[in-house]
């Protein structure tokens, strides 16, 4: 294991060679053969289930439920919304026939030219056609509204540069879409679920994120408004973390979906949709990673303690574990994750060593003199610093701790988005300061054409209009038209 370390790329050295080594020396995820999806293995798995479970429950508190739809979408539904149809028909994939045969010539099978479809269908790059197609045979009046409805399932959009977690060519998320009788209940519900998204992200991920507005050329395809949560990773880069879309009445209207209201009027039902993925899974590593691995939260670790005993003989493991056996249950009864390591194929130092790489929050070791003193050695993962402690009220100790390790990485992260986040008032200073990364706080006039002379010349997209914070007008750096607030810029991910 000390040569696996060895061979982990440091940051400073090539941040995006550091992040695709610790992918896969971490045990989160490889490249399949297929050419740009990904395998996720289980301990990455477990991750993206402690992520899962946490939203699951956030939605369902606000009133969701979940259903499933199909994976596949027939063309002309995509058609039918003309913006989304720009928007996703580069990234789609196309099924066009139902049936294989064996090649006449005796080279395997070859598509069977005559099973060919009568329409073609779409793998799934997003579910508003297909859903709002099936809300129209579900909505005829107020009453049957609002519709809460979430979706965990698998998307595939046509990616050409893939990286794991990232971007890749199919990849798992949830997609809320709910259907309401105003306007302003769904700009309150698109407003609601960027809340949720952000709480989850700075509570669970310990992932600080700023609030904001999509400009229109970043706005999802087909929205009125699109809300997101930005987050800012160690190399300088934003990542969109989350979005939240207000749809309107595009798509109720694109698929005829009407009701009738309390005073009996005929209206188009008004929309939202919103969404996170397993991107997640790469803002987590590249927020609070560092050179000897990943830095997991613990409120997302899959197990967030770890005990290694180190014995020399069985007498002594016997020992060690009927004294473990007692510290796990007290641990299990405050809902904190226990993993005993009492393999006996690997030594102690190699254990420490992989614990180290995959993050986990807190490593107990415990040997014949510690059963003799009462003490356990306690190693925190944060901090890579280790104390001894009296096996006495543990329990409690570790508890205390990892709720200090959940708030130290969140305040780590606050701190170095604090230090490069700086304001930019002209043009020429925007060049400069773009290339040392971070978010830079700038007036812009308002305009698509500026936003895309900036993004061609410098590589920077506005990642939002802050919702919070300062909204004092000024005059934009490029055209020096008035401004109504400062942006955020920054390059991404």
């Amino acid at each position: 294991m000390a040569k696996e370390l060895k061979e982990l790329t440091s940051r400073s050295e090539n941040y995006s060679q550091w992040y695709n080594d610790l992918v896969i020396k971490a045990d989160l995820a490889e490249s399949s053969a297929v050419r740009g999806c990904m395998v996720i293995k289980p301990y990455g798995y477990a991750i993206w289930e402690k992520i899962q479970a946490e939203l699951d429950r956030m939605f369902k508190e606000t009133g969701h439920v979940n259903a499933y739809f199909p994976l596949f979408i027939p063309k002309s539904f995509l058609s039918k919304e003309a913006e989304h149809v720009e928007g996703f028909a580069k990234e789609c994939a196309v099924v066009t026939h139902h049936r294989l045969m064996a090649d006449p010539n005796g080279k395997g099978l070859i598509v069977d030219p005559d099973a060919k479809l009568e329409e073609e269908l779409i793998v799934r790059p997003t579910s508003e056609t297909i859903i709002w197609n099936t809300y129209r045979g579900w909505i005829q009046s107020y009453r049957d509204l609002p519709i809460l409805i979430n979706q965990w399932a698998n998307v595939v959009r046509w990616e050409m540069r893939t990286r794991l977690f990232l971007r890749t060519a199919e990849f798992l998320w949830q997609e809320g879409h709910t259907a309401h009788a105003t306007e302003a209940e769904a700009v309150e519900e698109a407003r609601k679920m960027l809340e949720v998204y952000a709480d989850f992200s700075e509570r669970f991920m310990a992932v600080p994120v700023i609030k904001g507005i999509k400009s229109a050329n970043e706005r999802f395809a087909g929205a009125l408004e699109t809300f997101c949560i930005e987050a800012l990773m160690q190399d300088g880069k934003a990542l969109q973390a989350g979005t939240s879309h207000f749809l309107g009445q595009n798509f109720a209207k694109a698929f005829d979906v009407t009701f009738m209201d309390k005073s009996n009027k005929l209206d188009h039902v008004w929309a939202t949709s919103w969404g996170v993925s397993t991107r997640l899974m790469g803002a987590l590593i590249m927020t609070h990673s560092d050179d000897n691995g990943l830095v997991l939260p613990p409120n997302l670790a899959p197990f967030q303690v770890v005990i290694v005993p180190i014995y020399k003989n069985e007498e002594q493991l016997a020992a060690i574990s009927e004294k473990v056996a007692d510290i796990t249950a007290k641990l299990k009864a405050l809902n904190i994750s226990v993993k005993f390591d009492n393999n006996d194929n690997k030594k102690p130092g190699w254990k420490f060593a992989e614990y180290e790489l995959k993050g986990v929050p807190v490593r107990l070791a415990m040997g014949a003199r510690d059963l003799e003193n009462g003490t356990v050695e306690v190693a925190r993962r944060d901090t890579l610093t280790k104390e001894t402690i009296a096996i006495d009220g543990i329990e409690l100790y570790i508890d205390k701790l990892l709720k200090t390790i959940q708030a130290n990485i969140f305040q780590k992260a606050v701190d170095y988005r604090a230090s490069v986040t700086r304001d930019v008032n002209s043009y020429d200073e925007f060049k400069v300061e773009i290339e040392k990364g971070g978010f830079l706080m700038c007036h812009w006039d308002g305009t698509p054409e500026t936003e895309e002379r900036i993004k061609e010349e410098t590589k920077a997209t506005i990642r939002c209009i802050p919702l919070e914070g300062d909204t004092t007008p000024g005059t934009c750096m490029v055209t020096g038209k008035p401004s109504a607030q400062r942006v955020i810029f920054a390059r991404s991910y």
